[in-house]
């Protein structure tokens, strides 16, 4: 019992709002407009830079020397919101080696593509392996978008701006009959043709005369980053907002057909921005919650991020990491249970943030334009991991038959490892062997939320959550 209810009590403190002091802990420096961070499943990070290349950051922060894509010659990227602007890694990448691309071309439109990994090298791919799903027009250079992510439904999403300019002049984003100022949903593991990808049967908008059938939801102006909560699938859009307000909008995975409000309203003031042919005010979903360009430090672009879901520092369990681009802010959401409300904090740093990035055990990473990318840390330190084993990595998680336990330099043969069930109960015991990367055999133990520890005799130890599909 003893075990048990001092387990249980490490488990709430996992979860607990303790006094945050946000840091940044440089991780790679040297990169040119890094505008995307996406892991393909293993504990590197592969950064998207917005001339057309995708360069691959090691788990130890080292650049690997050959290009992982370099696709140049292909992108337009004249316009500061032009160029190479998103990633996302097949569900089964391990397996097919497919990875999807979205970015303007030469004619100033948007592409969305699927490549392949060279056979050969898997850090590598084939740039003549080109695959186009999608392509459509843009207006102007502006607003465009452009992040790509897999839901835990196994389709792909895409983020469309408004078209550009400003004020949406031409009304796409309250105009279902064009793909700008959407977040699309397709199937790309089957195609209809003509088309080189399916629509999801349960798209909120399929058979209709009036929208296309890839909507998923529309009424966004620039949704730069958006993301999915890896604990209960939930989408995070931070939608870049006109003159005044900043907007971040959210959604369970499952609510298709929601209209945003843009250029009918901005923010959640309540107040209309433009009134043409504008759908009642009850059909319309506001964001969660925004902030003013004029609150503080002034503020002009809202970069979308994640939900902490790591292992690495419990304050900021399920706390939403944003920025904004002119101030340098880095802002945090928080959900309050007793008032059903997120208030956030903002915390001021220096850089113009592009992108947050996660990695395979959903610690937070954040990028300046200015070639720099850090990883978000807690500064008072009631992370479980610190000690010297904070750069040990355990992927794929979730996993099913097999985890992968990456030591990086921990060469410490003394460490044991330890698997508890949710009730405290040790469940598998091993040592550690000689190999770098260890790996572990989890076909026997069933499906659930587990935690890893790994122990040493001097008394270091290193804590994960662990989840067996």
């Amino acid at each position: 019992m003893k075990l048990t209810t001092t387990f249980i009590l490490f488990l709430l403190c996992l979860t607990s709002s303790f006094a945050q002091d946000l840091g940044l802990e440089l991780f790679v420096s040297g990169l040119n407009r890094p505008v995307n961070i996406k892991h393909a499943g293993d504990d590197r990070l592969f950064v998207v830079e917005q001339d057309g290349f995708i360069k691959i950051i090691n788990a130890n922060g080292t650049i690997e020397s050959t290009l992982f894509l370099d696709i140049d010659s292909r992108v337009r990227s004249s316009g500061n919101e032009q160029g190479l602007l998103g990633l996302a890694f097949h569900p089964d990448y391990i397996t097919n080696g497919y990875f999807f691309v979205n970015y303007i071309n030469n004619s100033g439109n948007t592409v969305v593509s699927r490549f392949s990994r060279n056979g050969s090298n898997p850090s590598i791919a084939d740039p003549n392996s080109e695959f186009p799903i999608l392509n459509f027009n843009q207006p102007f250079s502006n607003h465009n978008g452009g992040d790509l992510a897999f839901g835990p439904d196994g389709y792909l999403y895409i983020s469309t701006g408004d078209g550009g300019s400003g004020g949406d002049p031409q009304g796409n984003s309250q105009n279902t009959s064009n793909l700008l100022g959407n977040l699309l949903r397709i199937d790309i593991d089957t195609t209809t043709p003509p088309l080189n990808y399916s629509i999801p049967s349960n798209n909120p908008f399929v058979g209709s005369s009036t929208a296309r059938d890839e909507i998923w939801a529309y009424g966004l102006r620039n949704p730069w980053k958006f993301s999915f909560d890896r604990l209960n699938g939930d989408i995070w859009i931070g939608d870049v907002g006109q003159g005044e307000f900043e907007e971040i909008n959210r959604a369970s995975g499952s609510s298709g057909g929601l209209n945003y409000g843009w250029r009918c309203y901005e923010g959640n003031n309540f107040t209309t921005y433009n009134n043409t042919n504008c759908p009642s005010m009850s059909t319309m979903t506001f964001p969660v919650s925004e902030y003013s360009h004029f609150d503080g430090e002034f503020k002009c672009s809202v970069t979308g991020g994640y939900r902490y879901r790591g292992s690495a520092y419990p304050n900021f369990e399920g706390w939403y990491f944003f920025a904004d681009y002119c101030s340098g802010e880095i802002g945090n959401l928080v959900y309050n249970s007793t008032t059903d409300a997120w208030s956030f904090t903002f915390e001021v740093f220096s850089g113009n943030w592009a992108a947050f990035g996660e990695d395979i055990n959903g610690e937070l990473y954040v990028s300046s334009l200015g070639g720099s990318i850090y990883k978000l840390i807690d500064n008072d330190q009631l992370g479980i991991d610190e000690n010297n084993l904070n750069s040990i990595s355990i992927y794929p998680n979730p996993t099913e038959n097999e985890l992968n336990i990456n030591f990086n330099n921990n060469l410490d043969l003394s460490t044991e490892i330890l698997i508890y069930d949710i009730q405290g109960k040790i469940v598998k015991t091993m040592s550690r062997n000689t190999e770098t990367i260890q790996k572990i055999n989890t076909s026997e133990l069933s499906s659930g939320i587990y935690i890893l520890k790994i122990n040493t005799d001097n008394g270091e130890q290193s804590t994960h959550k662990l989840v067996i599909n």
